[in-house]
């Protein structure tokens, strides 16, 4: 139809008034409405001012309605991402159903968890010295540092057991681990192993930061302590803060701010450590760049099967590398710098630390201070050296003999 015969039109067809537009576009409104059944009780034929107000308070209405809908929906997803991320899943405990299975000796402690353990050396009812060894971060009983062929125990008389830490290996994990909780173990350990009154202790790296725990805790047990490079906890009150601070960003961003937030916000550890949002821990990563060039060395010479590899965390990396993170650079109830007098009763054990002058992981500038600031600690720099430097065979044995012997 064109133009010329629109004259053949009614004319309130032909130009509809805008209240006819306005009650069609009502109508139209209403019926779409009513097909989607998003409206009850509506009148079938609006026709006044007061039906199109009514119409717009209940849409208003419909609105807050839907709007506490989608925020009531947005609280339950906000929800159920915060407990998804604080609440990491539960560990594979050893020998419970779907569990690795238990292929070692363990004890039980006295609160009901199972502590695994391996002893090298000497029979201990014929070993002069008795020494339990604590393993470091990704590490497990098998750690190379006290493992030597025979005739080496047998020229130190030593004894050595190595356990593997709450979480690790075939350890059941702790929960409620702290420095003083992990020195307990150890003492029961002794105990239930007969290992005597008096035993050492030697600790490398995060486990070389479990002895200051022993030194402070059991020191009436302990014949001498050792610690390999052990970390440091940059928190430590005792530490000055300009040295703290400037030990603190030599290492890598990415461990800085995973250190932050197992220190501040421990409860977000889990998620910071599996987000892929940020580049998380490089050491738990085993990253080129915080290992020395001796280290790299070392480490290139290393022969580990893909079995041990997995083992030290086959029951889940929160319960092992990550409690180490928050118990290891969390807040400490004690302060190592405020011993200024060995806690070994009556001198009767001494204590030495050993480290790498170029350790890329924990600084030296703080190993040095301690040294300065506890003048009953021992102390031995290795020029040249990293962090893994106590995997030279010659070296390890070296350091359990001076030790043992007490030598300079």
């Amino acid at each position: 139809m064109d133009a010329t015969h629109h004259h053949s039109l009614p004319p309130n067809l032909l130009v509809p008034s805008a209240t006819t537009c306005s009650l069609l576009k009502l109508r139209f409104f209403i019926l779409l409405c009513s097909s989607l059944g998003l409206l009850q009780n509506k009148p079938e034929s609006p026709s006044s001012i007061h039906c199109s107000i009514c119409l717009i308070g209940w849409q208003k209405q419909r609105e807050m309605v839907m709007m506490r809908r989608v925020a009531m929906v947005l609280s339950m997803v906000i929800f159920g991402w915060v407990y998804q991320i604080t609440h990491p899943p539960p560990p594979k405990i050893c020998g419970s159903p779907g569990g690795p299975p238990v292929t070692g000796p363990r004890i039980k402690l006295r609160d009901g968890r199972h502590l695994a353990y391996t002893e090298y050396g000497l029979p201990k009812d014929v070993a002069k010295f008795k020494l339990i060894f604590i393993h470091g971060f990704t590490s497990c009983r098998y750690d190379r540092v006290v493992t030597f062929p025979p005739e080496v125990y047998q020229e130190l008389g030593v004894h050595i057991v190595s356990f593997d830490r709450p979480g690790y290996g075939e350890s059941d994990p702790d929960p409620n681990r702290t420095p003083e909780s992990l020195a307990m173990d150890v003492e029961e350990l002794a105990d239930q192993l007969g290992l005597g009154s008096k035993f050492y202790v030697l600790g490398f790296s995060m486990g070389g930061q479990a002895v200051w725990g022993c030194i402070k805790y059991i020191p009436h047990r302990l014949a001498g302590a050792g610690m390999i490079a052990p970390v440091v906890n940059y928190w430590w009150p005792g530490f000055p803060s300009n040295l703290s601070t400037e030990a603190y960003y030599f290492q890598l961003p990415q461990d800085q701010w995973t250190l932050r937030v197992a220190h501040y916000a421990p409860w977000l550890t889990y998620w910071w450590n599996t987000q892929n949002w940020f580049p998380a821990s490089a050491v738990a990563a085993g990253r080129a760049e915080v290992f020395s060039s001796q280290d790299l060395e070392i480490i290139a010479n290393e022969e580990i099967s893909d079995e041990l590899r997995a083992y030290p965390m086959q029951q889940g990396n929160f319960e092992s590398l990550h409690r180490d993170m928050m118990v290891g650079f969390g807040r400490w109830e004690f302060d190592p710098m405020d011993m200024e007098i060995n806690p070994i009763p009556d001198g009767g054990g001494s204590v030495h630390l050993w480290h790498g002058e170029e350790d890329q992981m924990v600084p030296v500038t703080l190993q040095r201070y301690i040294a300065k600031k506890l003048l009953w600690v021992k102390y031995h720099e290795f020029p040249g050296k990293g962090h893994m430097f106590p995997l030279i065979p010659e070296i390890s044995q070296s350091m359990i003999k001076a030790l043992l012997y007490d030598e300079k």
